[in-house]
């Protein structure tokens, strides 16, 4: 009995929580998932970006950018302008994450439908 059940967490470990754990490591927080979904809509430059990202401050949106750019999922292109200008874009990789993003916004419209019905029912 022991070993089934040793098994079994075993099974659930790696197969649900430490995959979803390391997903949440480079996709958690406030910003990160909101970066990547303005980014969806096409390349942006930095002020563009926290233009999109109302209440993000310089430092978090640059450090969030560095972090998502570690993790492949963002691209980061100086180009040859006066002054000079950066461009972020999804990699391909960073493709990847958007039926993940996609997901997560229909479940939360669900949510915030069920979660409004009941306190206007209530």
């Amino acid at each position: 009995m022991e070993t089934i059940e040793k098994q079994d967490h075993t099974k659930c470990k790696t197969q649900m929580v430490l995959p979803v754990r390391d997903a949440l490591d480079v996709l958690g927080g406030k910003w990160k998932i909101a970066i990547l979904g303005a980014l969806f809509f096409g390349n942006k430059r930095f002020s563009e970006l926290k233009r999109d990202l109302e209440g993000i401050t310089d430092r978090m949106l640059a450090k969030e950018l560095r972090s998502l750019e570690m993790n492949h999922l963002l691209s980061r292109t100086e180009l040859n302008t006066f002054p000079a200008t950066v461009e972020y874009a999804l990699t391909d990789y960073g493709h990847s994450v958007q039926k993940v993003i996609e997901a997560l916004r229909d479940w939360g419209l669900k949510h915030r439908e069920k979660v409004v019905d009941e306190f206007w029912k209530g």
